[in-house]
């Protein structure tokens, strides 16, 4: 099941260090099946408060988003950005393709109504 590597990035100052890490960070997921399906760019803020940069990486599963995570590869450049831009980063596994939600809020119900 797809999973996502998910980062609420806030804005930093341009720094030649940032531009590095935005060069090397493929190379780091691509051995992961990983690709960029969201990488900066505007975001329409609908409801509350999103400062910054979304940015989203899917993988085939949440080990591979793990693996990437915790690869040396990665972990040698992530000072890169972490150095200049504060945020907040997930890894969160998808849903089936037949997940529905309705069951979701039946079980919810059930517990609910179990007390």
């Amino acid at each position: 099941m797809t999973a996502y590597a998910i980062a609420h990035l806030r804005d930093a100052a341009p720094h030649p260090e940032i531009a590095e890490y935005i060069e090397r960070i493929t190379a780091t997921f691509e051995p992961y099946g990983g690709r960029f399906l969201v990488h900066g760019g505007q975001h329409e803020v609908k409801e509350g408060d999103w400062p910054g940069h979304v940015v989203v990486i899917s993988f085939p599963g949440i080990a591979e988003a793990r693996a990437w995570w915790d690869s040396p590869a990665y972990q040698e450049i992530a000072p890169l950005r972490s150095r200049h831009i504060a945020g907040d980063i997930v890894l969160v596994p998808g849903v089936a393709e037949d997940y529905d939600p309705a069951a979701t809020a039946k079980a919810l119900r059930e517990s609910m109504a179990a007390g």
